[in-house]
């Protein structure tokens, strides 16, 4: 007699075993080109050590602030000696010993009135720092977008590769059943068999390649954006009957875009930088005065003594103008080589956005020429096939259609990647 709960229990696990595969699918979500870039932006360590240098440099900011106001300090000191150490001799015979343990301490609080500019242009140096950062942070995210954009594209090329493989696999499956059919009932020769065997031997080579290669590429882009490697799909979107139009209205004049990127502020903020620091150079060189107040007290004669303190302290440098002289001058040309690489880099930058222009252009060019072979070689593929099964042509030649056929939307595929890499860095290099 069949027990009735082993029966469940075999149901039971023939439900899980059912579900597994679809858990796993649904594990398996699908991301696009823009959930991709907003992870990376999230996730990726690039981006989180440029938000803390930028957080670092509001912390230099805050720092240098305080130097505006007082700076309170106390003191103290006890000691306990073997003997006083002040020693009187009053009268022959008789010493007076004094000071021999006592007690003194103080508190003192000094407001510095000038220092030559340094406090001011150390606060302004450090909002130059802050500024920097932000735009080096900015850069960082540039980068993590464009290094995303090419795992990305990556990833939908060696897809729709193994796609077009697919298809050829299925092409040759269909190839081989003629043949067979064609060899049995004597029509051809074993040799056109055995090439078609060959050819799909090397499909089946090339897709474990592909395959592989897909594999290593998907986690770097998981890993990249900070997700686990098998847990990462990416939608495949390279339409190969479609040619995009190309966008000529994201073409922005150069010379205009040049004060957006973020190569000229970076260079720009350099120069202020400089010549901060060349004003605080002369500062340190210039009389400083401070005022303070304090409060002391002290016990060395064995009787207490409080009082209190007002002041003034001017120091003038002397003889630190001849070295410091040097430091100004030295500062000086720093300001000026800073000037220098501004001038030189926004030319060379402005060439670098006609060269990301160029390239697109370029990009988009190749896009053309690949969609116009793939067009052509699919009539090869067709017209061979009919010549084939005609007796017109060779196995061979209806062979090298295919390979040709393949050939053609590979290279349309890459080319449409590159296209939207190329397109990428053109925005960037025009500081979009």
């Amino acid at each position: 007699m069949i027990n009735r709960n082993n029966v469940n229990r075999i149901k039971f696990m023939a439900f899980i075993i059912l579900c597994i595969p679809t858990v796993s699918l649904q594990a398996q979500r699908i991301y696009t080109l823009d959930e991709c870039r907003t992870m990376a932006l999230q996730n990726n360590v690039v981006v989180r050590n440029a938000a803390n240098n930028v957080k670092s440099s509001l912390q230099d900011k805050k720092e240098a602030f305080t130097k505006y106001f007082p700076d309170v300090s106390a003191n103290g000191i006890g000691y306990n000696a073997n003997k006083g150490l002040l020693q009187l001799d009053v009268m022959p015979g008789m010493r007076l010993s004094l000071l021999k343990n006592g007690v003194a301490g103080g508190i003192s609080l000094t407001q510095p009135v000038f220092m030559g500019g340094q406090i001011v242009n150390g606060n302004r140096l450090a909002a130059v720092g802050v500024e920097v950062s932000k735009v080096q942070k900015e850069q960082s995210e540039n980068e993590v977008r464009l290094t995303v954009e090419q795992y990305y594209w990556q990833v939908v090329t060696l897809q729709e590769k193994l796609a077009t493989l697919h298809t050829v696999e299925k092409q040759l499956e269909s190839i081989n059943k003629d043949v067979e059919t064609a060899v049995n009932a004597g029509i051809t020769t074993r040799n056109d068999l055995l090439q078609v065997q060959l050819r799909r031997n090397d499909i089946e080579s090339s897709r474990i390649n592909l395959e592989n290669n897909l594999s290593v590429c998907r986690m770097m882009l998981a890993q990249y954006i900070g997700l686990e490697s098998d847990t990462i799909a990416i939608e495949s979107r390279i339409p190969v009957d479609d040619v995009p139009v190309f966008p000529q209205d994201l073409y922005y004049d150069h010379a205009n875009a040049l004060l957006l990127t973020t190569g000229y502020r970076l260079l720009e903020s350099n120069v202020r930088a400089s010549k901060l620091q060349h004003k605080m150079a002369v500062g340190k060189n210039l009389p400083s005065v401070a005022v303070g107040a304090g409060y002391m007290y002290d016990d060395l004669m064995d009787k207490s003594h409080p009082f209190a303190i007002g002041f003034v302290s001017v120091s003038v440098p002397l003889s630190g103008w001849w070295g410091g002289s040097h430091a100004i001058k030295k500062q000086k040309l720093q300001v000026t080589n800073a000037e220098n690489r501004l001038a030189d880099s926004s030319e060379l930058l402005v060439i670098a956005m006609q060269k990301a222009w160029t390239d697109m252009q370029d990009a988009y060019k190749q896009i053309l020429i690949a969609h116009k072979s793939i067009e052509q070689s699919t009539e090869n593929l067709r017209l061979n096939e009919d010549y084939y099964h005609a007796g017109t042509t060779t196995m061979s030649d209806l062979l090298d259609a295919q390979t040709m056929f393949r050939q053609s939307r590979d290279k349309y595929v890459e080319a449409y990647a590159q296209f939207q890499i190329k397109t990428v860095e053109y925005l960037q290099a025009t500081g979009r």
